[in-house]
């Protein structure tokens, strides 16, 4: 996979998001289908995006005990999504058991990616609600090294902290950003932010865009806009 624009479907039926999707006529945008669309329509969505034609990443962000893991991604496994993802947090073991669930009989399995810290968290959240004083560009680097080293590909991070983790994890070692916004936007309920022209720059390989695209008047130009800004 190669650098691309993934539209977070922050959708709450089938019927929005096929409305949604009718709009890119002879295109197959990557798409994030997140817990709101996956929880209101369960499993059946994803089979019916997927045949379509739209790689998916599935954006359900798992922590639990390491044995529940593995068992609820052997499930998610089955749906022939592209990537899957879970939180950094719950450490080496849970996510190698991740991985275990994630791979199939015959050997493949979807991307698996660990979120570091959300970014809708600041240093001052991270301190009060989290208890973690260390600064939270050396917390970001910690859990991107912790998940490649239990064998992960990548990590969900803010464009802000996506050069320094290929510096700490290498250039193969993939980074998903959100908070991804024009620079004519509003932020939003994020609080570390960035342009998709600046996100290529600092060399993300992919970034996840949800309301500059999904709220648009022209959700086509605005996803174009975003693909020629970011890819070239």
């Amino acid at each position: 996979m190669g650098k691309d624009v993934i539209i977070a479907c922050d959708f709450a039926s089938a019927e929005e998001t096929f409305k949604f999707l009718d709009k890119f006529t002879g295109k197959k945008p990557f798409l994030k289908i997140g817990m709101e669309l996956f929880y209101a329509e369960g499993p059946s969505i994803i089979r019916k995006i997927k045949d379509r034609g739209h790689k998916i990443f599935l954006d359900l962000k798992l922590h639990d005990i390491p044995n529940t893991v593995k068992k609820s991604m052997a499930v998610l496994s089955s749906l022939d999504v592209d990537i899957c993802n879970l939180h950094a947090a719950g450490a080496s073991a849970m996510m190698k058991a991740a991985l275990e669930g994630l791979t199939r009989p015959d050997g493949t399995r979807p991307l698996l990616i660990a979120v570091t810290q959300l970014t809708s968290t600041d240093q001052e959240t991270m301190e009060k609600d989290i208890l973690i004083k260390e600064p939270i560009d050396e917390v970001v680097m910690h859990y991107a090294l912790t998940a490649r080293n239990a064998g992960l590909d990548g990590v969900v991070c803010s464009a802000q902290e996506a050069s320094k983790v290929h510096d700490v994890c290498g250039k193969d070692f993939l980074t998903v950003t959100p908070g991804i916004r024009f620079a004519d936007d509003a932020k939003g309920d994020q609080k570390r932010v960035m342009t998709p022209a600046a996100a290529r720059e600092i060399g993300a390989d992919y970034i996840v865009v949800g309301r500059s695209i999904t709220a648009a008047a022209d959700p086509v130009a605005a996803y174009e806009r975003c693909l020629a800004e970011f890819v070239g």
